[in-house]
């Protein structure tokens, strides 16, 4: 069933009000496709009737399996690998060293939009390995806050179970046996990695300060590409007054603050580029 133009302006606008995703005209496939079965599913004869229903039902059901269906899970293992360099050389031992310095007893981590749990586990990896070469910060240490506004991939990233295809990727074998127990088919990440990270729905359009009053660190990787500029720019405003002071923000690669914020100074280690707050 082809959308119209009229269809596609109202369920775009009511997806962008919603949760800040913002489509082109030339996405109107995509609302054909990832919205095609509630046409059935609710017996509509068009994506206008649908719409209707949408609006006039108030059921939030409904509303969270639209952005449910909306939302891009591209996602994998160590993505980029320069970010977790990054953490590894240059944040954790910062971190570290307020630690010894008596300035830090706790670092707070947020992984924002962090879909079936590949990216926080990541950084739990990460930070795990970090603690065992030293014996300042211990993992008991460090809060790992993982979000997203997906149901499906909340519960999916709360079991922390993969399967061999996705598990192709980024993982190394070392990795693949320190980390994680085979069952079956499938690969379990490990209990102690697990308990490192607490997974929360949580819409971007809202306040992270509901999450936590202050992070030292946010991962909030391609993302933000699916928003405007003006929800860009209220999005970043809002990251630099939940992080502490001189707290770090990654973004993604193709990813850039320029002309969108002036909270952060640009830094580079590893390839990669990072920011940090600027109180």
């Amino acid at each position: 069933m082809k959308i119209t133009d009229n269809e596609f302006t109202l369920l775009r606008d009511y997806i962008e009000e919603n949760c800040g995703i913002c489509l082109n005209k030339d996405k109107a496939y995509l609302l054909e496709n990832r919205l095609a079965h509630f046409i059935d599913e609710y017996k509509c004869k068009d994506f206008s009737e649908f719409y209707y229903i949408l609006k006039t039902s108030n059921r939030k059901d409904l509303k969270d399996k639209i952005l449910d269906s909306m939302t891009t899970n591209e996602t994998l293992w160590f993505r980029d690998a320069h970010p977790y360099a990054i953490l590894r050389e240059k944040i954790l031992p910062s971190f570290m060293q307020a630690f010894k310095d008596g300035k830090k007893d706790k670092i707070k981590i947020w992984s924002a939009a962090s879909s079936t749990g590949q990216e926080p586990y990541s950084i739990a990896i990460t930070v795990r390995d970090f603690c065992m070469g030293q014996n300042v910060i211990r993992k008991d240490m460090v809060q790992i806050v993982a979000t997203d506004i997906s149901d499906s991939c909340l519960a999916k990233a709360k079991m922390g179970r993969y399967d061999a295809v996705a598990m192709s990727r980024g993982v190394t074998p070392e990795q693949l046996n320190k980390f994680f127990t085979k069952e079956g088919m499938s690969y379990t990440i490990n209990q102690d990695i697990k308990d490192m990270v607490t997974f929360q729905k949580f819409n971007l359009q809202d306040n992270p300060i509901s999450l936590e009053p202050h992070f030292d660190l946010v991962f909030m990787r391609y993302v933000a590409i699916y928003f405007n500029d003006d929800f860009k720019k209220g999005l970043y405003s809002r990251l630099a007054r939940v992080l502490t002071p001189k707290g770090f923000l990654v973004i993604g690669a193709v990813e850039t603050l320029r002309g969108i914020s002036e909270d952060f100074d640009m830094m580079s280690h590893s390839g990669g580029l990072y920011y940090q707050c600027k109180r």
